[in-house]
Order: structure tokens, then sequence, then C-alpha cells
């Protein structure tokens, strides 16, 4: 008895989330997330429920 292979599964590639974490206003850009005071400016940090991370350092605030 032969057995075929196996096909893998077409990869799919999403964009990054970049756009949203910016807002454009007329001729300035706002940054709309909360940045990482560790590792500066351009980092973003990831909201959750309790908290804000960064994935980079794994700096984490905790809200109230």
């Amino acid at each position: 008895m032969i057995m075929a292979a196996k096909k893998a599964a077409p990869v799919t590639k999403t964009a990054p989330a970049k756009g949203k974490a910016y807002k454009a206003a007329g001729d300035k850009v706002e940054r709309t997330k909360p940045q990482c005071p560790k590792c500066g400016a351009g980092v973003f940090m990831a909201s959750h429920a309790d908290r804000t991370s960064c994935g980079k350092c794994g700096y984490t605030e905790f809200k109230k």
C-alpha cells in the first residue's frame, strides 16, 4: 500500500499592526499607544486588561 505525503498548509502573512499605533491629524502624527520608559521612543507597550507591558524588555505597569 502506497501512502500519499501530507501537504503543508499554506502560510498566510499578516501585516504588522503598526498602523494602529499612530494617528494622523493634518500635518502632525500622534502616537496613540504608550511607549516604554526603559527602551525609549519607538518601542510601544501592549495594553492588557490589567496591565501594560513591553514586549522587548518585559517592563510592566499594572493598572489600578
